[in-house]
C-alpha cells in the first residue's frame, strides 16, 4: 500500500521534529500505558514530573498492583481526575491476575480493563505493539478536522464517523505509531488551537481549512451547556489537638480521597444551617460551628464550587462512617500523608497555623 503524499510529508517532519518527552523511544507497554493515563485532558509540563514520579514509585504492573490505593492516591495528588489513578490500580491488579503481568496487545482485552477506552487501546496497540489502529486524541481530532476542513461537529456521530475514516485513510500499514504520534506532536507544537502556525506545518499546502482562511474556525463543536455553580460549607472539626478528616466513597468524584466533612447547600439554606445539616447527615454528630477559615473555589469538568469552610466543635455524640468509608483525627503536621483534593489541601495547609 502506498503512503499518501500527506502521510509521508507528516512522517518525514515527525522524523526531525518529534517531541523529546521520557516516555517516548521505550518499549515497556506500561510506560506508554501510564503515560497515556495521565496526558487523558492534562497537558504534557504539567504531567512530566508525575510521570517520572510515577516510574519512579511503580516502575512496573507488578509493583503497582501491589501497592495500596491510597499510596496510588497520593502520588497522584494534584494531577486530578483521580478515577485515572483508581482505574490504572485495578486494572494493574488485573493484569496480574489474568494476564501474567503483561498488558494485552489486542485492542479488545485492552478495551476491556479498567479506564481504557478506544483511544488509549488504540496509542497503546499502535504505539507499542506496531498494530494498525488509530488513535483519535483531541489534537488529532483537531489537525484532521482542520486539514480536511469537517463541517461536522467533532462531539456528533457524524464527526466522529467521519474522523475515523480519515484517518484510517491515510494510516500508513505498519507505521501507526508513528503517525498517531506525529499528529499528536503536529497539534501540540503547531495546529494549536488558538493561532496556528501554518506557517511552519509540513502539510499546510494541503489543508483544505487553510486555503479557506477559517482554519480558526474549525473543529466545530456543539454549544456547551453553562455549567452549574455549587456552593459548599465544610467544618474543620478540632478535638484536643487533632482535626477530623473523612474518607470518601471509592466511586464518584474524588473518589477514596480525604476530605473535611460538608456538603452543599439546599436552595434558601445559609451555610450554618447547612453545615450542621451535613455533619448530622454525615457523621451523626452535633457541632457548634465558630469563626469562618477561608473560602476556597475550584472548577472541575462539569461545574464550579464555591466553599465556605468554618472551624467547628463537637456539642454531642462521637462520630460515625455514615457517608464515608473511614474517619480520622490527625493532627495538623500528618495531614500531608492523605491524598486530598485541591480545595481540601489548602484547607489543610491552613490548618497548620492553628493552634487545635
Amino acid at each position: 500500500m502506498m503512503i499518501s503524499p500527506f502521510t509521508e510529508r507528516l512522517l518525514n517532519w515527525y522524523a526531525d521534529n518529534a517531541r523529546n518527552l521520557p516516555w517516548r523511544g521505550v518499549s515497556d507497554p506500561y510506560v506508554v500505558w501510564v503515560s497515556e493515563i495521565m496526558l487523558q485532558q492534562t497537558r504534557v509540563e504539567t504531567v512530566i514530573p508525575y510521570f517520572e514520579r510515577w516510574m519512579r514509585r511503580f516502575p512496573d504492573i507488578r509493583t503497582l498492583a501491589d501497592s495500596s490505593q491510597q499510596d496510588v492516591l497520593s502520588l497522584w495528588e494534584g494531577l486530578g481526575y483521580y478515577s485515572r489513578a483508581r482505574n490504572l490500580h485495578k486494572a494493574a491488579r488485573v493484569v496480574v491476575d489474568r494476564h501474567d503481568g503483561e498488558l494485552p496487545a489486542d485492542v479488545a482485552a485492552l478495551k476491556s480493563l479498567p479506564g481504557i477506552g478506544a483511544y488509549t487501546s488504540a496509542a497503546i496497540a499502535s504505539i507499542s505493539f506496531g498494530r494498525d489502529e488509530v488513535a483519535l486524541d483531541g489534537n488529532i481530532r483537531r489537525v484532521l478536522s482542520r486539514l480536511f476542513d469537517l463541517s461536522a461537529p467533532l462531539d456528533s456521530p457524524e464527526g466522529e464517523r467521519l474522523l475515523g475514516d480519515l484517518a484510517r485513510e491515510h494510516l500508513p500499514s505498519g507505521q501507526a505509531g508513528e503517525y498517531n504520534q506525529a499528529l499528536m506532536d503536529l497539534g501540540a507544537e503547531i495546529c494549536t488551537p488558538r493561532h496556528p502556525q501554518c506557517g511552519l506545518c509540513p502539510i499546510s499546502g494541503t489543508c483544505k481549512a487553510r486555503q479557506l482562511g477559517i482554519q480558526e474556525q474549525r473543529p466545530i463543536r456543539k454549544p456547551k451547556a453553562e455549567i452549574p455553580h455549587h456552593t459548599v460549607a465544610a467544618a474543620v472539626i478540632q478535638r484536643n489537638g487533632h482535626v477530623l478528616i473523612a474518607r470518601r466513597p471509592e466511586e464518584g468524584l474524588l473518589g477514596g480521597m480525604w476530605e473535611f466533612p460538608g456538603g452543599k447547600t439546599k436552595p434558601g439554606e445559609s451555610l450554618q444551617a447547612c453545615l450542621k445539616r451535613e455533619i448530622c447527615e454525615e457523621l451523626g454528630v452535633e457541632i457548634e460551628i465558630g469563626e469562618p477559615f477561608g473560602v476556597y473555589e475550584h472548577t472541575y469538568t462539569h461545574f464550579r464550587v464555591t466553599l465556605h469552610a468554618f472551624r467547628s466543635t463537637l456539642l454531642a455524640g462521637e462520630p460515625r462512617r455514615l457517608d464515608h468509608t473511614d474517619l480520622h483525627w490527625a493532627r495538623p503536621s500528618e495531614l500531608c500523608d492523605y491524598p486530598m483534593g485541591k480545595i481540601d489541601r489548602q484547607i489543610a495547609k491552613n490548618v497548620l497555623t492553628l493552634e487545635c
